[in-house]
């Protein structure tokens, strides 16, 4: 069993992103609680702009810690309607609460079909082992 949160309700990429479904189309994406454990505390969090068009797999930030960074990649491709502030503020929001408080961005999809490429929670478990 996992020591680490892995909602049900959310889909999953294996860079460890997780993308939430808010309805007309528009995604929440955020780093997973396992993601934000392996990089520690941390301390800057890159954001785009709202209106960037953004590829399946495109990087479209960096989250700094103490540790280190890592690069975020889209799971889905689309517009940025949103940004998370109080992220670019307090960037330990993310290590607090990774699925709400802690959101990165949101995506209005372009290609809903694109969710068809992302884990169930189920899977995304199997593959942290």
């Amino acid at each position: 069993m996992s020591q680490y949160q892995v909602p049900d309700t959310l889909l999953y990429t294996k860079d460890h992103e997780w993308a939430r479904d808010e309805g007309d189309g528009v995604f929440a994406i955020g780093i997973t609680d396992f993601a934000q454990d392996a990089l520690g505390d941390i301390t800057f969090v890159e954001l785009p702009e709202i209106g960037r068009t953004l590829a399946l797999g495109e990087t479209f930030g960096v989250v700094e810690s103490v540790k280190t960074f890592s690069d975020l990649y889209a799971p889905l491709s689309g517009e940025i309607v949103a940004v998370n502030q109080a992220v670019s503020d307090d960037a330990t929001l993310i290590n607090e609460s990774p699925y709400e408080s802690g959101w990165i961005v949101k995506v209005r999809a372009s290609d809903p079909t694109e969710v068809a490429h992302l884990l169930s929670a189920a899977a995304y478990r199997d593959l942290m082992g």
